[in-house]
């Protein structure tokens, strides 16, 4: 059945799990002194929230240890922000990515983004990637604030929010657990492998083609 709006999930599926891990995550660190320096009157409400005498030298503890903080993620899209738009960075989208968006744009059917990382944060990667600002083609995002992407409630949520009855709604992630979640809830869902051992689909150029 050909789904009234499509979800779909960042990272392993429409951006390299990479460009997180390898480009965001040191950017934000290694910037993160600096920027606080520059942005003090900015960042003043962000470290109140942090503990510790030093509160940078603990935003950079919780960076190594992968912390999901609050007022780290919020600074992170800080620096990020800024660092999209001074050029520096540029969101990664595999090829079949904006390829997929247009063509999904064009066939009348609303896509809409499920991701951890924070509405702000996922703006920031269509809105300046590697392919341009793909933003036009996206109806809308969702974040962690909706609920854990592992809980079926979740996908109920999002289906509220659409308006839309889960069934009528295709949800595409590359991690079984989300995939088992939506189904729960009564979401279409197909499990993506970029790298081609499993899965439903090995790109997004398989997805309604």
């Amino acid at each position: 059945m050909t789904p009234k709006a499509i979800l779909l999930d960042i990272e392993g599926t429409t951006s390299s799990i990479a460009f997180v891990a390898d480009v965001l995550f040191p950017y934000a660190r290694q910037h993160l002194p600096a920027y606080v320096a520059a942005n003090r009157e900015a960042v003043a409400p962000i470290l109140a929230d942090v503990p510790g005498e030093d509160p940078v030298a603990t935003l950079i503890g919780w960076i190594d240890a992968d912390a999901k903080e609050t007022p780290l993620k919020t600074l992170q899209g800080m620096i990020w922000d800024a660092g999209y738009r001074d050029g520096t960075l540029k969101g990664h989208v595999y090829p079949d990515t904006p390829q997929a968006l247009a063509r999904w744009n064009a066939a009348g059917i609303p896509v809409h983004i499920y991701s951890s990382g924070s509405v702000a944060a996922q703006k920031l990667i269509f809105g300046f990637s590697e392919a341009g600002d793909l933003t036009p083609f996206l109806s809308g995002y969702f974040d962690t604030t909706t609920g854990p992407k592992r809980e079926a409630a979740s996908y109920t949520k999002i289906a509220d929010a659409l308006g839309l009855a889960p069934g009528d709604i295709l949800f595409v992630s590359d991690m079984q657990p989300e995939i088992d979640a939506a189904k729960a809830a009564g979401v279409q869902a197909l499990l993506i492998d970029r790298e081609g051992q499993g899965g439903d689909v090995h790109s997004l150029a398989e997805v309604l083609p």
